[in-house]
């Protein structure tokens, strides 16, 4: 399993904030005409509700994109917490840019922290465990890396980014390939020294894919007891991953089972945006 970091995504912010502003911005913002070219302001962006903060890097770049000159100064981190009403950072520079970036940048802001709010809570809830919660490929299309980056910043991991980093055989796969054995022996074959992941649906099927030499075996809904007999059964020859029928009730429960990995399609999926607001303080000059 990964990590996605800043310093892998240099080219991802760039691309996602050139499209965003591709989008929304168009051939030129006809409200900021309104005012004039030489108007600068100054801007506080807070947050309204209680979160968990991610997606700093993305609103740096759209104002660098729109202006250079406008300066951004943080109040805040990504991966702090933070509380209704506080301070996320204030905008200094020219007017015109700070509100034609406002939507591009809070919207950035908004679903990032929002993916990072709801992967703190859900790893909050099994800190006293060693399970790691990881992330799916449930993302909004385009924006996978950044959501899968606001993960982290919520305490919790990454998965595959995609299909092409690791092999996930599940049922279909296993079917096609005429078996378990068959479908891991030829993923070694395709691509030697990238994880094989297998998935199984009961204990017999975990045995197959334990003598196949699977890296990685997902228990996909699983009772808790047999997952209890999966993980003494595997006795370390093989990460165990739960998945299936996750959520805030039913986690707890799972990670005690001893399984190193549960997956959560939700942490990505289901997010609400936390609710951001700017505001102009003053005119400067």
């Amino acid at each position: 399993m990964s990590s996605a970091t800043l310093a892998d995504l240099a080219q991802v912010i760039t691309d996602n904030v050139a499209a965003a502003l591709r989008e929304d911005v168009g051939s030129g913002d006809l409200t900021a005409g309104l005012i004039p070219a030489h108007q600068q302001a100054r801007a506080r962006i807070i947050t309204r509700e209680a979160a968990v903060v991610a997606g700093t890097a993305w609103v740096d770049e759209v104002f660098r994109v729109l202006d250079p000159a406008v300066e951004v100064r943080w109040q805040v981190a990504d991966g702090d917490r933070v509380a209704p009403d506080q301070v996320l950072f204030e905008l200094q520079g020219p007017a015109r840019a700070l509100l034609t970036g406002e939507r591009s940048a809070l919207n950035f802001l908004q679903l990032l922290s929002g993916t990072a709010t709801r992967c703190r809570h859900y790893a909050d809830l099994v800190q006293d465990t060693a399970v790691r919660l990881l992330d799916t490929r449930k993302t909004l299309p385009g924006l996978r890396r950044a959501q899968k980056y606001a993960v982290t910043c919520g305490g919790c991991y990454n998965h595959r980014i995609g299909l092409f980093d690791a092999f996930l055989i599940k049922e279909n796969h296993i079917a096609a390939c005429g078996g378990i054995a068959q479908a891991v022996a030829t993923a070694r074959h395709l691509a030697p020294g990238r994880p094989v992941e297998v998935e199984v649906e009961s204990l017999q099927e975990l045995e197959q894919a334990l003598t196949a030499g699977a890296d990685i075996v997902m228990l996909d809904e699983l009772s808790l007891a047999d997952m209890r007999t999966a993980v003494a059964l595997t006795a370390g020859q093989a990460k165990l991953e739960a998945s299936g029928g996750v959520n805030q009730d039913t986690l707890l429960g799972i990670a005690q089972t001893g399984v190193d990995y549960i997956s959560i399609g939700t942490l990505t999926k289901d997010v609400k945006a936390i609710d951001l607001s700017m505001r102009i303080l003053d005119r400067v000059g």
